[in-house]
């Protein structure tokens, strides 16, 4: 097991410094219709974990645990004492566990598009797909995430946007794409998410299935300080459909603050 991984990072805009943390089979790249609005206010710094773009493959499995560190040796590298944190899915996973381990880094966190207190319903449902890919391979699988992930409409609008991110998943290592799976599928944050004191924004989609509203409530009367947004009209992909929405949430947010 690799304790840590260098990740690659980039640095744009200026401001506070901002660390945004990408979900499941995804890279940095994932943040491109939201570091725009975000870099007139923040210096962000987006990164692939480890075995995702162009990060290097890890050496075996790990855990949420080796995640944690892997961003942590992103802020250090980056050279910022305290920032504000944000992350999808399973990077909203992410950041919660970094926040616990390191609290005085963290000046705020971003939990977009991620889950807690599932239900044993809900947990077979999320083990179910990785059985799923497990069983069929993952490209079998696909097309129902990607009818989890975008409204119909956007499917129908911008396919060219669809089809890149099918690319990304099927192109990266299935063995690192199986095992963030697994993570995502067995981190409960419910033990612990009290904890995690930093002021929070938890937004996620109207129509996300797997990281619903009902979960995402939960999650902000976990959060000692947080505040719940819920999207109307969309599901889990909000980056890549609601880039600027989820922004300028991001940007209140921190303002407010």
């Amino acid at each position: 097991m690799t304790d840590v991984v260098d990740c690659d990072y980039t640095v744009e805009g200026s401001g506070p410094p901002l660390f945004l943390i990408h979900g499941i089979g995804a890279a940095r790249d994932t943040w491109r219709f939201v570091t725009p609005v975000l870099s007139e206010h923040f210096t962000v710094v987006s990164y692939d974990l480890r075995g995702h773009g162009t990060s290097p493959l890890p050496d075996g499995e790990f855990g949420l645990d080796e995640l944690v560190n892997d961003l942590e040796r992103v802020r250090e590298r980056a050279g910022f004492e305290q920032a504000h944190f944000a992350g999808h899915s399973l990077g909203g996973m992410i950041g919660p566990a970094y926040a616990l381990k390191y609290p005085d880094r963290v000046l705020s966190l971003g939990v977009l598009s991620t889950a807690a207190f599932r239900t044993d319903d809900d947990s077979a449902k999320v083990w179910g797909v990785v059985r799923a890919m497990e069983d069929k391979g993952i490209g079998q699988v696909l097309d129902t995430l990607v009818e989890r992930w975008y409204t119909d409409a956007f499917i129908e609008a911008h396919p060219d946007i669809v089809q890149r991110r099918l690319k990304q998943v099927v192109g990266m290592d299935a063995d690192v794409f199986m095992n963030v799976f697994r993570i995502y599928a067995g981190t409960e944050m419910q033990p612990w998410l009290h904890e995690v004191t930093a002021p929070s924004l938890v937004l996620t989609g109207e129509f996300d299935g797997g990281c619903n509203p009902r979960l995402n409530s939960l999650i902000a009367e976990a959060l000692p300080s947080s505040e719940l947004v819920i999207l109307p009209g969309y599901k889990h992909s909000l980056l890549l459909e609601a880039g600027e929405d989820v922004a300028q949430h991001m940007i209140r947010f921190v303002s407010a603050l």
